[in-house]
């Protein structure tokens, strides 16, 4: 085969729409070599995938089959927002091992980093190029002319990201809001990336950008307009949708071969469930703590 085959799904909520696209590529994607094979390990599946949710906050939300709890859900959506920016590494200093980025640090700093310079015999830090808050602008251009097409921001830095191990997957965010006939805006999104691990990060990621669609950029806009803004459809965009060889056995057990045994129901959680709900507010102050004591380790060393 020549071609690398391009997959399309679209369902309700999240959790049929994830579980649709992970189907659809255990049954057409086609084997890919990584760059992060170990010696031994099967070929990867691979496709490039456009998966459309159509009511991104409905239920059922959360899918059972994902490598993670509702913990590492919530502290994903803490690191959307901004709580881990502080742990991205001095690109200047080789001997920083950090992070290379944050997703929230590319849309709200994007473009600004620090380098090294020598004045008058001593070496300080400065920032250099230039600074964006992409968050702030896409929100302000919504207020202000909600069906404009230029409400994007975007991660990739060429001059950084070309030349870095793990570049950043996520590429790009855009927004744009329809007015429906009781003057309800519903803000509708095509969030693209370069790289999706499908079962490794896929449903995390997904679930992390509802999470911050309506967290951060929505409730923002209703905030500033008076507004009710609701979440119109997704549409999530990967150029390379793939499960890593060393996962299929586990995606196969945990999902694949539990298709015709359990029901739709038995396969997911409803987020709107009383018991999922406060799992997950709970988890915010465990997140934060682990966070705070990652912090006070590594401030000793």
């Amino acid at each position: 085969m020549k071609n690398i085959p391009v997959l399309c799904v679209s369902a309700d909520s999240l959790a049929e729409t994830y579980e649709a696209a992970l189907v659809s590529l255990y049954n057409n994607g086609i084997r890919f070599k990584t760059q992060y094979d170990k010696p031994g390990d099967p070929l990867s599946l691979d496709c490039t995938l456009n998966a459309t949710v159509l009511k991104p906050e409905s239920d059922p939300m959360i899918h059972q089959a994902f490598p993670g709890g509702i913990d590492e859900l919530k502290e994903y959506v803490l690191e959307l927002k901004g709580f881990k920016d502080h742990w991205v590494k001095n690109m200047n200093d080789p001997g920083d091992t950090r992070w290379e980025y944050t997703y929230h640090g590319r849309l709200q700093r994007y473009g600004s980093w620090k380098e090294s310079a020598t004045e008058n015999g001593t070496t300080v830090r400065k920032d250099v190029g230039f600074q964006v808050d992409q968050i702030e602008h896409v929100i302000r251009k919504l207020v202000e002319q909600p069906y404009t097409r230029q409400a994007q921001m975007i991660t990739w830095m060429p001059n950084h990201d070309l030349q870095v191990y793990d570049p950043p997957c996520l590429q790009s965010l855009w927004y744009r809001i329809q007015e429906d006939e009781d003057g309800v805006q519903w803000l509708n999104s095509n969030i693209r990336f370069r790289s999706n691990d499908a079962w490794g990060a896929s449903f995390m990621n997904m679930f992390g950008f509802i999470r911050f669609s309506r967290e951060v950029i929505a409730d923002e806009i209703s905030k500033r307009n008076g507004k009710t803004v609701k979440l119109g459809r997704m549409n999530w965009q990967a150029d390379s949708y793939h499960i890593y060889g060393k996962d299929i056995a586990q995606a196969k057990a945990m999902l694949f071969d539990r298709l015709d045994s359990l029901s739709l129901e038995e396969r997911t959680f409803n987020f709107g469930d009383e018991f999922i709900r406060d799992m997950y507010e709970q988890a915010e102050q465990a997140a934060i703590m682990k966070i705070r004591k990652y912090d006070a380790e590594h401030a000793q060393k």
